[in-house]
């Protein structure tokens, strides 16, 4: 609307023609505030459409690959944090102190003898297509992977003492073991709605649009360019979130997604550089958190990968069959200056496989038997038989020399930071290194079939140890072409099965803490998995968008990658306001608009003053 206000002369203007000009006016500035008052009212035309239309999307960076969004195959955990917001397993984990909760059944018993678990599912659960769930799709799922070692890649050891899943009504599942187990068999395992698996082919199935969860979130769709979209469940048995979806957008690296966090693109981003993390701490409008990390980083070293029958795979460098070489390797890398100069000092010492996140659990020693020195690692070398060349570098009995090769991933900024590091520490025991950081997937693909000899690796892991310490059996090697069942790093040592064995069924709590403990002694003195540092979970999000997020465990916790769904859940936007719109941003409307009915009002008011004071002084 636009408005056209014309005056006469002011020179030769009597009292009677400016006295004849003040209604015209004073109607031109009615007009102008009461036409621009309702844009000052209301919300901003984004905000508006934000929250009446699609409600609030979380933005959250995708910087990793999704191997699989089918639950049986998936093992990166860019893929398994998704997953945990679509699927729930009988019994989950809080958000308080990872206690076990309620989660698809809502209670359980253990017969006298521990050989029988009874979970008990309430009858008015549904699928996100509004299926009921029943305990018939619990037992389905048990038997699918019992039946089919095409998808016991992601799972299977979970059900390693399980003798049978049996619904014996729609509400009852009974679990019956070969043996008694300390771990609940309820928990971990992600349960599949059978209406739709039944269907179709378990093991090809993408599951990657529209797919049919039980969790607060279900996925809509995926590709490789847009990402992953995710809307709210509204069959969700604790009711629907507050929030409408999620999605995870791609960036080829966490700087990308750090300045579009800034930007507002992004509400949340994790997997921050120390120096990242630093460098927004006191960005307006975002908020940090370092919370205690469940994922240990390491160096995994390949023995002498072998497939699930015994036959050797990979190509791995042969010399590294040798304990002594991969024991001095572990030796000669100074964990201490990594997780202060890599990290700056963001997470803590580490020991074993499991993280001091779990105090259960965590290898507690002042001293781990390979610790950083040297000289013992060259000792060690020499011991092997391999001797220095003129120019440093160790040559073996026939003749080649000690050449390896490290890889990780170049979504991890980090891994080529270390690799700086550790080259010339691993040249100054005589061995050649060189690097090269791949894509997530293609080094997950590489270090399944052990074509590899050195290569960064992590796991993220929930309060029970016992899948992560069973990675490590005789019984975890894959098949040929990479199915089957997923070894850490192709360890086989019927020594450590026993002690695994026994950690597994030992219900005395002081006892099997101890068993634990002992296990990743034994990984760790087989240097197959140089366990460096548990690095802090550094992360970011918009707090001028959304309340302060749910953290697991509440104290000290994480917002990102957690046991169960518990952050995004909960997920509160900030409370629009009216200076504020829906985006979190600026509404310039609500501040603007009224300012200029003021100065158009006051305008108005003082040219009326000074016209009436010309024409009395005139006269």
């Amino acid at each position: 609307m636009v408005f056209n206000i014309t005056t006469d002369s002011p020179i030769r203007s009597s009292r009677r023609k400016t006295e004849s000009r003040r209604p015209r006016l004073a109607a031109c500035v009615l007009a102008l505030s009461l036409a621009l008052a309702p844009l000052a009212a209301a919300p901003s035309a984004m905000a508006a459409t934000d929250d009446a239309s699609t409600g609030t999307i979380l933005k959250l960076a995708l910087t990793g690959d999704i191997d699989s969004l089918n639950p049986f195959k998936a093992i990166l955990a860019s893929s398994t944090s998704i997953l945990g917001l679509e699927y729930q397993s009988l019994v989950s984990y809080g958000p308080k102190d990872n206690e076990e909760i309620p989660g698809m059944a809502d209670k359980w018993e253990t017969s006298p003898d521990g050989l029988v678990w009874t979970f008990h599912m309430p009858k008015d659960r549904k699928w996100s297509d509004g299926e009921p769930i029943t305990a018939k799709d619990a037992a389905w799922t048990f038997k699918a992977i019992a039946s089919n070692d095409a998808l016991k890649q992601a799972n299977g050891s979970l059900l390693e003492s399980v003798a049978s899943a049996e619904a014996t009504d729609d509400e009852t599942l009974v679990v019956t073991l070969k043996a008694p187990q300390a771990p609940n068999p309820g928990t971990q395992l992600p349960i599949m709605p059978a209406h739709i698996w039944s269907e179709v082919d378990p093991a090809s199935f993408t599951n990657d649009k529209d797919s049919v969860g039980s969790g607060p979130f279900v996925v809509t769709k995926y590709d490789k360019t847009s990402g992953v979209t995710l809307k709210a469940n509204p069959n969700y048995w604790e009711g629907e979130a507050k929030i409408a979806g999620i999605t995870y957008i791609p960036y080829k690296n966490t700087d990308a997604a750090v300045q579009a966090l800034k930007t507002g693109e992004l509400d949340i981003v994790n997997g921050l550089t120390p120096a990242q993390y630093n460098a927004l701490k006191d960005v307006d409008g975002i908020t940090t958190n370092a919370g205690t990390g469940r994922r240990y980083q390491a160096i995994g070293i390949n023995p002498g990968t072998q497939t699930a029958d015994g036959t050797p795979m990979g190509d791995g460098n042969v010399a590294l069959h040798d304990l002594k070489v991969r024991q001095a390797i572990v030796m000669a890398i100074d964990n201490k200056t990594l997780l202060e100069k890599v990290l700056q000092g963001l997470g803590q010492p580490a020991t074993g496989e499991i993280p001091a996140a779990y105090p259960l659990y965590t290898w507690k020693t002042d001293s781990v038997p390979l610790q950083y020195n040297v000289e013992a690692a060259n000792k060690l070398l020499d011991e092997a038989g391999y001797t220095k060349g003129a120019d440093g570098i160790r040559v073996g009995k026939d003749g080649k020399a000690l050449k390896l090769r490290l890889t990780g991933r170049n979504s991890d900024a980090t891994h080529q930071q270390m690799a700086d590091y550790i080259k010339p520490w691993l040249k100054e025991i005589g061995i050649d290194i060189t690097t090269a950081m791949k894509a997530p997937a293609q080094l997950n693909d590489d270090s399944t079939v052990g074509n590899y000899d050195l290569y960064f690796t992590g796991w993220g892991m929930g309060p029970e140890p016992d899948f992560q310490l069973s990675i490590n059996t005789c019984a975890s090697r894959p098949n040929a072409d990479g199915t089957g069942a997923t070894s850490e790093n192709g360890y086989c040592d019927p020594a450590y099965d026993a002690i695994y064995k026994a950690q597994h069924v030992e219900l005395d709590q002081t006892k099997r803490s101890a068993l634990v403990a002992q296990a990743q002694e034994m990984i760790h003195k087989a240097a197959v998995n140089n366990v460096m540092y548990y690095a802090n979970t550094l992360e970011a999000y918009r707090s001028d968008k959304f309340e302060p997020f749910t953290t697991q465990p509440e104290v000290g916790g994480v917002i990102t990658g957690q046991n169960g769904p518990w952050s995004y859940y909960y997920a509160t936007p900030v409370a629009s306001t009216s200076s504020e719109d829906s985006d979190g941003g600026f509404n310039a409307a609500a501040v603007v608009v009224p300012l200029v009915i003021v100065v158009l009002a006051a305008g108005g008011f003082v040219l009326y003053r000074r016209r009436r004071t010309s024409s009395d002084e005139r006269e």
